[in-house]
């Protein structure tokens, strides 16, 4: 007799379940809707009405299409930033120098006031802050696994065990990613589904980020410490006897090739260097004046900070030249992210800008690693086919809203949402809110997937109880951030946890007091907006 066994279906076959739940419903649900009224002061109010619902049938085949036209743009956004990072990190500058800040990281080994304070320690802490960085900003997931096979042994050597090796490199990434502050395919596709300006609230977003990455990173060091003391108290002590028969060939974390010294860029990344140079000269001619930075309620008047930053862009770039091709590409990944906050800061860019600003990053890498335009292009598709999925996701989970929208029920949802946690305050319906993005993160570890799917419901239904919809968001952004690190259902983790050998039950027996503690901490991030004035809230 075959054992049963039990299989989390495909996201889209989760999805598509969900719209024909809703266009049943449509049969059931009575009907209503939210009609602006004034109260007796003359404010104007939403009132609840009942209204005749709406049936669907066919429906459900057509949502997609309709979903996918509405949410046409932030599609877009999606495939054009998922392209931009795939022809940067073909071409390796990213893992040129990571491999640099690990070989330079090592190398603190031997000044006495490095080893006195625990060059393991410094170690841990700079390569997590690394990494915190590139989940925050890049949304990086996926490219961790590459890194687990080369931390891990790092980490035996210093005398860790292979758990401190993934955390350093997937756990930093990820608590960063939960914490972040510019990632486009989190914070950007749920503040766009709630319609707020675009990395708005960047301010406590990056404190959250620092408290979270803190926290992490000591927690580590803590465990660290304890494996270091005494080795086999490691649940994974007997297991690494394989990355410690390694350590001692893979010592050398150095060895590349390319970061700087012998590869000098060519002429190609020089030509690159003078186009970027006249467009950010250009620019700050004919834009740099109108530049006003607003920061919650202040505004900045700051013509020079266009000026600023492509001054610094033209020196750096020439010091990245004279090393090589690939520290440039980093230098121009660096100043695509500098850019981007000018522009979403000072002259209130959105997707449409941002989406050019990436194309072009990808168009410079591309030919600065000596591309030709045809080897673009197949990279740049290749990237937008990996990230693909997410986007018909987001167009299927779009799908949901229009049923329950064309169904007149919509409405209904939301008023029993909001009797149903009447009384609770507004702390009981933004912890309501959080743990929902948690238990639905276990089964669809997605963050545009639960971002399409809960944003366009949370969102109003945060201005019915008088919650900020950017609190709304925060929430989504840590229960869909915490629990990624413990899903069996996540193949990022699946993945990484294989390269490292480790068995997925040993990780959730260490992983799960940490976690616990993230979403407490998590809570708590969440209460300031709410009796606080803050910066975009």
């Amino acid at each position: 007799m075959r054992a049963f066994k039990l299989k989390v279906p495909n996201t889209y076959v989760i999805i598509f379940s969900i719209i024909l739940l809703c266009a049943v419903a449509t049969w059931f649900v009575p009907g209503g809707e939210y009609v602006s009224t004034v109260d007796g002061q003359g404010r104007e109010v939403l009132e609840y009405r009942e209204a005749e619902s709406v049936p669907q049938t066919w429906q459900v085949f057509s949502a997609l299409f309709t979903g996918f036209a509405g949410q046409a743009g932030i599609i877009v956004f999606v495939l054009i930033i998922g392209g931009a990072f795939w022809v940067v990190n073909s071409t390796k500058a990213v893992d040129s120098g990571i491999m640099r800040f690990i070989g330079f990281a090592g190398g603190l080994e031997k000044y006495p006031f490095f080893r006195k304070i625990g060059v393991g320690n410094i170690v841990i802490t700079l390569i997590m802050l690394l990494f915190g960085v590139f989940g925050a900003v890049f949304g990086m997931s996926e490219e961790t696994i590459a890194f687990v096979v080369i931390v891990v042994p790092l980490a035996i050597s210093l005398g860790y065990d292979s758990i401190v090796g993934v955390c350093m490199v997937y756990l930093a990434a990820h608590v960063g990613f939960a914490g972040a502050m510019l990632n486009p395919f989190t914070i950007g596709i749920a503040q766009d589904m709630a319609g707020l300006p675009l990395f708005s609230g960047i301010e406590y977003r990056t404190f959250c980020w620092l408290v979270l990455m803190a926290f992490a990173i000591a927690f580590v060091l803590w465990y660290a410490a304890r494996v270091k003391k005494k080795p086999s108290s490691s649940v994974m002590y007997e297991a690494d006897a394989y990355w410690r028969e390694r350590a001692g060939n893979d010592g050398d974390s150095s060895g590349d090739a390319g970061i700087s010294g012998a590869g000098r860029a060519g002429a190609r990344a020089w030509a690159v260097f003078g186009l970027a140079c006249i467009a950010a000269v250009l620019f700050s001619v004919y834009y740099g004046h109108s530049c006003t930075v607003k920061v919650g309620e202040a505004e900045y008047h700051a013509p020079w900070l266009m000026w600023a930053a492509t001054g610094l862009f033209a020196v750096s770039s020439v010091f990245s030249l004279r090393a090589s091709s690939k520290a440039f590409i980093l230098n121009l990944l660096g100043f695509t992210v500098v850019f981007l906050v000018i522009g979403v800061m000072g002259y209130g860019w959105y997707i449409t800008e941002i989406s050019a600003l990436f194309l072009a990053l990808a168009v410079a890498a591309g030919f600065s690693a000596d591309y030709s335009p045809d080897e673009i292009v197949r990279q740049f598709l290749a990237g937008a086919k990996d990230i693909f999925s997410a986007a018909l996701v987001i167009g299927l989970a779009a799908g949901i809203i229009t049923v329950l929208e064309d169904g007149k029920i919509i409405d209904t949802v939301l008023h029993s949402l909001e009797e149903g946690l009447d009384g609770s305050g507004k702390a009981g319906a933004l912890a309501s809110m959080y743990g929902i993005q948690a238990l639905i993160n276990l089964a669809i570890p997605s963050a545009s997937a639960k971002a399409a799917l809960t944003m366009p419901i949370m969102a109003p239904f945060s201005d019915l109880i008088g919650l900020s919809r950017q609190a709304t968001v925060l929430a989504f952004q840590f229960g869909d951030g915490f629990t990624n690190m413990i899903t069996p259902c996540s193949g990022v983790l699946l993945a990484a946890l294989s390269v490292a050998r480790i068995p997925y039950a040993k990780w959730f027996r260490w992983v799960w007091r940490f976690i616990l503690a993230l979403l407490v901490l998590g809570f708590l991030l969440l209460l300031p907006p709410l009796f606080v004035r803050l910066p975009g809230f």
